[in-house]
């Protein structure tokens, strides 16, 4: 009787350790990886929130982004990447599976189902890319800024909304915005008043900010 073959799981894979696998549990402002070292690994997030900044050759800081908790980070080196271009730091307590070059590159060959979801991911983050740039290009900083606690608040996204953690400051906001602190606190203090956001264990964010993005 022929053996059946065993079904690829790429939620197990993304879960467990093994060949080329580990699971890393991080405190807040652990630092992955940083901006300059030698790129040959993968990480995805399983749970907590980490920060990816670049530095400029001045000493200029920005923060491209906050990634959560099923979101794949360190994939230049899949496409010959052999340095960092960014910097990946914990803002939570959270845990992150790393992924080894050879062992990504062997399951992305071997495993269709893993990698259509691969693909899948970064389809979709390449439409975020797009949308950002033209946030960047068209919208004011207070659509910006608004558009920014919307999707880390997970709020228009699939899964259920959640608190964005305390640990962002104004001073990173204005980095993913591409503003000044003075202005994001500002537009802050507004949007407190106008009941789109509140503070309450954390910054809470209601899914009526969505009125500033529509608004023209």
């Amino acid at each position: 009787m022929t053996a059946t073959k065993h079904r690829f799981d790429p939620n197990k894979f993304l879960a467990t350790v093994g060949e080329g696998r580990e699971i890393i549990v991080f405190r807040n402002k652990h630092t992955l990886f940083s901006q300059g070292e030698v790129c040959d690994a993968v990480f995805y997030l399983q749970s907590g929130k980490v920060k990816l900044t670049v530095v400029s050759t001045n000493g200029k800081e920005a923060t491209l982004g906050i990634l959560g908790a099923g979101d794949f980070f360190g994939e230049g080196c899949l496409i010959g990447q052999t340095l960092r271009m960014t910097t990946a730091t914990a803002v939570t307590e959270g845990a992150v599976l790393r992924v080894d070059k050879k062992s990504m590159m062997r399951v992305l060959h071997e495993e269709r189902l893993f990698a259509d979801t691969f693909v899948r991911y970064l389809l979709k983050q390449n439409i975020r890319r797009e949308e950002d740039l033209v946030d960047q290009l068209f919208n004011s900083s207070e659509k910006r800024l608004a558009r920014v606690l919307l999707l880390l608040a997970h709020i228009g996204k699939e899964g259920t909304p959640e608190t964005i953690i305390p640990q962002i400051s104004q001073e990173t906001l204005a980095e993913m915005v591409g503003t000044t602190r003075p202005r994001v606190n500002f537009f802050m203090n507004k949007f407190k008043k106008l009941g789109f956001i509140d503070y309450n264990g954390g910054l809470q964010v209601r899914s009526s900010l969505l009125n500033v993005i529509l608004h023209d």
